[in-house]
Parts: structure tokens; sequence; C-alpha cells
């Protein structure tokens, strides 16, 4: 979501894109099983959360599936109440 952050979190869409690219070479990237996503959506939903939480939550469950040391974010309160079990391993960088 760098391109939907308020001001002046946010960046424009070129600069994001090479965000992503740069990022891209340094980073090891986890895919959810269609069985784990559905698993990911059914877990929030029994929260009662919705909205944007949902991709928190997609983002918890690759996180767990890599055993992630830090989960870096910067809502860390809403990660937090997706997976309160890993609070001390989410950070805002």
């Amino acid at each position: 979501m760098l391109t939907g952050r308020p001001r002046p979190l946010r960046v424009a869409p070129v600069e994001a894109a090479r965000i992503v690219a740069h990022t891209s070479k340094r980073f090891r990237f986890v895919s959810l099983t269609a069985e784990e996503y559905v698993a990911a959506v059914d877990g929030l939903a029994g929260l009662g959360h919705s909205g944007g939480m949902i991709y928190d939550a997609l983002i918890v469950a690759c996180a767990r599936k890599a055993k992630a040391s830090r989960i870096y974010t910067l809502n860390p309160r809403h990660f937090r109440l997706v997976a309160p079990d890993l609070a001390a391993r989410i950070v805002e960088p």
C-alpha cells in the first residue's frame, strides 16, 4: 500500500514500482495455497474484522509460513489484532 498511504508516507506509482523492483531482488517470496488463503480470511472473519485488515491477515499468513523472525509494517496495531501471538515479532520500521 505504498501509493495508498496518507501523506507524507504516500509515494507516486512510478516510485512504488521502483521500490518493488528493488526489494524483489532482496527478499524471498512466499505464496499461499488456496487452503491457506481461505484459512487466513476465515480466521479474520471469525475475529469480526474486514476491509484492509484482510491484506494484513494474508501478510501475516505468509510471515507464519516463512517463519519470519520480524514482520515490518507501518500499521502494527492492525497486525497485532490479526496475530496477537506474533506481537513481539511485529515492528514498525
